[in-house]
């Protein structure tokens, strides 16, 4: 068996029926959706429909759908606009948030804003007490995701909204990772704006969406692109038709399926934990195991550097962190937050299932996996120094 992919973390494969509506757009839909002949009332219609499923997808209003190019691009406007209609106060976000989300508070800090970074507990679980605690001084915004890139863990998004807007602040969440693995009601959870992405839920790359609330509060942003007036003005430039078709789509698929889909990645997952657990001892999954993604696992294998384990399976795609943060040899910073030494969280790896996986996939990648660590094992004096009692186990 070749060719395994197990990180759907990082992206996924577009649906077939995703990519079969993107072709007949761009055969039939091509005009530009601004336009007011045929060709461009025709590509605003199925414009339209798109949107309509993007909102139905987080229970939201059509209008309150601000398509982007992207999650990064959906997080950068959420921030910078927020802290324009909060000037006064700080900012908030976990220490666990995408980079995405760090980057542009760290650079808002750059411009004299107040920022705060938000521990978390050992399982990737925003501390309550930091939280309240943290909102006893003025806030103005607060950013924190619905569930983890690394981890899988999902926060409890709707209590801190809740409280966060209590004291008037906006609030932010980045369900990048969220929104068709999980029933995502932006209702439900409280929050003013939610960052989405299609390329992580089996549509196409270079588009995305951020939910702009728009009653109780409404929420008017500034654009942070301009030229044109598109978006109702909050977001500038001619849209990429074919991608929102194609994202529109794939949100109506997994507003169809999660719940099944889910079930039944949540067997895989344990499916594969177990299997490793049979075969191997001095094993930990990082993150909470009650409050996680179904697709998710991630696991640090004691004694076992995290690049030579993903060289020796090199027919398996997995991950040892963030797509977006492989460029560094530092340790996961997700990792560190939970307090895990460098050591182990070398040695940890992300698996990410997703909807074309199978039984008989994890099967082999859990017996591979382990044949691998097992021989990395025979030759690391660490690993026969801590079974002789020479060395602590690793932390």
């Amino acid at each position: 068996m070749k060719g395994i992919y197990l990180d759907h973390n990082a992206t996924t494969r577009p649906h077939p029926a995703v990519v079969e509506e993107m072709r007949a757009c761009l055969e039939e839909g091509w005009g530009n959706p601004s336009s007011s002949h045929a060709q461009g009332q025709e590509a605003r219609r199925i414009l339209d429909r798109a949107r309509v499923r993007v909102a139905a997808l987080i229970s939201a209003d059509p209008d309150e759908i601000l398509f982007t190019s992207g999650g990064t691009e959906s997080d950068n406007q959420a921030l910078r606009c927020g802290a324009v209609l909060r000037p006064e106060g700080a900012i908030l976000a976990s220490a666990i948030e995408h980079s995405a989300v760090l980057d542009t508070c760290k650079a808002l800090a750059r411009q004299g804003r107040e920022l705060r970074i938000l521990p978390v507990d050992a399982e990737g679980i925003l501390d309550p007490a930091a939280f309240a605690g943290a909102l006893e001084d003025p806030v103005a915004l607060v950013s924190v995701m619905l569930a983890n890139n690394d981890l899988g863990t999902i926060q409890p998004v709707r209590e801190i909204a809740l409280q966060a807007k209590a004291r008037g602040a906006i609030t932010h969440t980045d369900a990048v990772q969220a929104a068709g693995k999980l029933a995502v009601n932006v209702r439900a959870l409280g929050v003013d704006l939610l960052s989405l992405s299609a390329h992580k839920l089996y549509g196409p790359k270079g588009v995305g969406a951020l939910f702009v609330r728009r009653r109780n509060p409404r929420v008017l942003l500034t654009p942070i692109i301009d030229g044109g007036g598109h978006e109702r003005g909050m977001r500038s430039g001619t849209l990429n038709v074919p991608g929102i078709v194609g994202f529109g789509k794939a949100a109506a698929i997994c507003r169809q399926e999660t719940a099944a889909e889910g079930a039944r990645l949540t067997g895989l997952r344990d499916r594969l934990w177990a299997a490793l657990s049979r075969e191997l001892d001095d094993i930990h999954v990082n993150g909470s195991i009650e409050h996680r993604l179904p697709g998710n696992l991630n696991v640090s294998f004691a004694y076992v550097e995290g690049e030579s384990l993903l060289m020796g399976i090199n027919d398996v795609a997995v991950s040892s962190g963030s797509a977006c943060t492989s460029a560094t040899l530092e340790p996961s910073y997700v990792l560190k937050a939970l307090g895990t030494g460098d050591e182990l969280a070398h040695s940890s790896i992300r698996f990410g299932l997703g909807r074309f996986n199978t039984a008989e996939e994890v099967d082999y990648v859990a017996a591979k996996i382990a044949g691998v660590v097992k021989r990395l094992r025979e030759i690391s004096p660490l690993y026969e120094m801590a079974h002789e009692g020479g060395r602590p186990k690793q932390a």
